[in-house]
């Protein structure tokens, strides 16, 4: 089952970005082709029945297997960056992080009004992230068909931001 596997390769990284925190390290993951290759197919075979338009990456881990899922599914790939990052004309939202808080933007014709979009991170935390880029969608005609995680930390209870808001889809849960 690819949540064993993934569950015995992701490795925890002690304090860091800052002490207190326990980051999960998705990087012996990338490292292994043949269990990356399963993750992408996994999520492929979970999101192919469930009529998505477009799949929205958040920076920059939810790039990795956000584009390969949107090119497999033949639709648009549409990031979700840091402020200031993007080129174009954007709208931005604040918000509150596990540790800090932050913005994020998208372009501002990123998303037809209607158009089904996927949101894909590489963590589930707190939901804060996942929560502003649904937001920001929304905010341009957008609709959020669901969320798809590599990983979930159930602790920090990410799923109740979600709430309402479209279907979440995580591979491993700790």
């Amino acid at each position: 089952m690819i949540s064993e596997k993934l569950s015995k390769v992701i490795r925890d990284v002690p304090d860091f970005p800052k002490p207190g925190i326990l980051f999960k390290d998705i990087t012996p993951v990338l490292a292994n082709p043949a269990l990356s290759a399963e993750v992408s197919q996994t999520f492929f075979d979970y999101w192919s029945t469930r009529n998505v338009e477009g799949v929205v990456g958040i920076e920059s881990r939810g790039f990795i297997y956000g584009l390969q899922l949107a090119q497999q599914l033949g639709v648009p790939f549409i990031p979700v960056r840091k402020a200031g990052k993007l080129p174009y004309e954007t709208i931005k939202h604040s918000y509150d992080l596990e540790y800090g808080s932050a913005e994020i933007e998208i372009h501002v014709d990123a998303i037809s009004k209607g158009q089904r979009v996927l949101i894909h991170d590489d963590l589930l935390a707190t939901g804060g992230t996942a929560r502003a880029a649904a937001e920001l969608i929304q905010k341009i005609g957008g609709e959020v068909v669901g969320y798809s995680f590599l990983v979930e930390l159930s602790f920090l209870k990410g799923q109740e931001r979600l709430k309402g808001s479209g279907e979440v889809h995580s591979l491993v849960t700790f």
